[in-house]
């Protein structure tokens, strides 16, 4: 792409950078132009965090060039990179939920007073941050207090604290990964109107499907190499996938024949607020049942309840025909309930524990004897399921919080496996994870349900849900509206009614 007739912005040519015992970077190549969405993916540990760092002064590189404007760039710290502006838009927020949305995006440079510093021109300072957000085509309120914010404003509110900066680079990691599908579209249309104004985007992302429709070009790293960079229309999603795992995956989504067993749970009447819709369904052995619908629908809250985290006020949960209480985790654990939660490193696992010590967790009063935790059986069942599940790690005893995010998934999958439930809940399950792994975990999940284990797959990617399930429900404000089966399953069907439509088109 050749914005203009002009050359491209940034150039980042033979980027090398070593670890001990690792080569991160492996002469890679890198070209920017300005007004551009430029999509860098990889799996995790391809080497998209390293460059990122070089080129944002946070690392230096053995070796390479960097040339930005036609002429070289030493970037040797990020005060550096700023100043050449380019700006870094983490996934993990950096705004201070007490401030206004003006004082955000000033930090730290905001306007003062006949130039003292210790006196702020709030005029000022709410006139320039109300300009970029005019600029950005959003109508977020300047004085508002960032905490009262969506999550998609605050994200918006952090590019155009970048853009306070002159930024003419911006690197958006994982932008929408806690976004739901409206707040994703409300993000774009941001990008867009950046990218109008001659700014060039560097996009990170897992979600193929957004990167094929916001980037212009894609980079693919593998190993720390550029195993391809070319205009997005040159690729299909297929071969995007195998440039970046270094084979062929036939299917993202398990083909198995679904051998569906008896009513494995049944949900009545639940009410998971006082003035809500009760919510009734069941799920059979053998089955993947999916849950789908925009963030704060209801089915986070509805697996936290079936799981005893969340509060319920009525209705009832049966297993195998019998009522049962899950008012608590260990009851529903006790029942034959398993649940992967949609946070994993703050609720799935232990990050300081082993690898090991974290797949134990879930049945450690079977591997100990008179309170005593048996290292052999510890490390037996550790051993079986890092061989089951095809688990990376160098050793057992290696801390969890080393792992890639597909390796801790799966440690998370061992730890419930181990405990052997009949109904696994499954929230988002490939949630921050590279498309490699996704495959992996898709596997897996559908081996549970081969094995004839009830699987409930609540997840905030669309295409997951309908590529995994038998059949999906759909909820919109705390109810469930419709269930899809069969060709019905589609993602216009599911968008409709979570968006409180019908099933069926008009």
């Amino acid at each position: 792409m050749d914005a203009g007739g002009t050359g491209p912005l940034l150039k980042m040519r033979g980027i090398c950078k070593s670890f001990p015992g690792v080569k991160a970077l492996d002469g890679v190549d890198f070209a920017l132009w300005p007004g551009e969405v430029h999509a860098l993916i990889g799996e995790n540990g391809a080497g998209k965090s390293t460059l990122i760092k070089i080129l944002a002064g946070v690392y230096r590189m053995d070796s390479g060039r960097i040339v930005i404007d036609g002429r070289p760039a030493a970037i040797a710290s990020p005060r550096q990179a700023q100043e050449l502006g380019i700006s870094v838009v983490h996934q993990e927020f950096t705004l201070v939920p007490q401030m206004t949305v003006a004082e955000n995006i000033m930090l730290p440079d905001m306007p003062s007073v006949l130039g003292l510093g210790s006196l702020v021109d709030k005029g000022a300072m709410a006139a320039e941050s109300q300009r970029i957000l005019d600029d950005l085509g959003v109508g977020i309120s300047v004085s508002a207090p960032v905490r009262s914010l969506t999550v998609a404003e605050q994200q918006i509110v952090e590019v155009a604290k970048a853009l306070s900066r002159k930024t003419r680079i911006l690197v958006m990691d994982e932008p929408t990964a806690a976004l739901s599908n409206v707040e994703v579209e409300r993000l774009f249309d941001a990008i867009r109107a950046l990218v109008s104004k001659g700014i060039a985007v560097v996009y990170i992302s897992h979600k193929l499907e957004e990167v094929f429709r916001i980037s212009h070009r894609i980079t693919v790293l593998r190993d720390g190499r550029a195993v391809a960079s070319c205009p997005i229309s040159d690729l299909t999603p297929n071969e995007v996938v195998k440039q970046m795992v270094g084979r062929e995956l036939t299917s993202m989504y398990d083909k198995r024949k679904a051998d569906i067993g008896p009513c494995a749970m049944e949900v009545r009447d639940l009410l998971l607020d006082p003035a809500g819709t009760p919510v009734s369904f069941t799920v059979h052995a053998g089955e993947i049942l999916g849950i789908a619908g925009l963030m704060g629908a209801g089915q986070i809250q509805l697996a936290r309840a079936l799981f005893g985290i969340g509060r319920t006020y009525g209705g009832e949960v049966l297993l195998r025909g019998g009522p049962v209480n899950v008012s608590s985790p260990d009851k529903a654990v006790r029942c034959g309930i398993g649940m992967v939660t949609e946070s994993r490193k703050e609720e799935g696992l232990v990050q300081l524990l082993s690898v090991s010590r974290n797949i134990a967790l879930t049945v450690l009063d079977r591997l100990s004897h008179l309170g005593v935790v048996s290292s052999w059986a510890e490390d037996a069942l550790a051993a079986s399921k890092i061989d089951e599940l095809g688990i990376k790690t160098p050793t057992p005893k290696q801390p969890v919080r080393n792992l890639s995010g597909g390796n801790q998934q799966k440690v998370v999958l061992a730890k419930w496996l181990a405990v052997d439930p009949d109904v696994m809940i499954m929230c988002e399950p490939t949630r921050g994870i590279d498309v490699g792994a996704k495959a992996e975990i898709y596997r897996l999940i559908g081996d549970m349900a081969q094995s004839g284990k009830a699987v409930l797959l609540i997840s905030s990617e669309i295409l997951e849900v309908v590529g995994m399930s038998d059949r999906v429900l759909v909820m919109h404000s705390g109810r469930v509206v419709g269930e899809l089966t069969g060709d019905g399953r589609t993602q216009e069907a599911v968008m409709r009614l979570a968006t409180g439509g019908s099933a069926v088109g008009a």
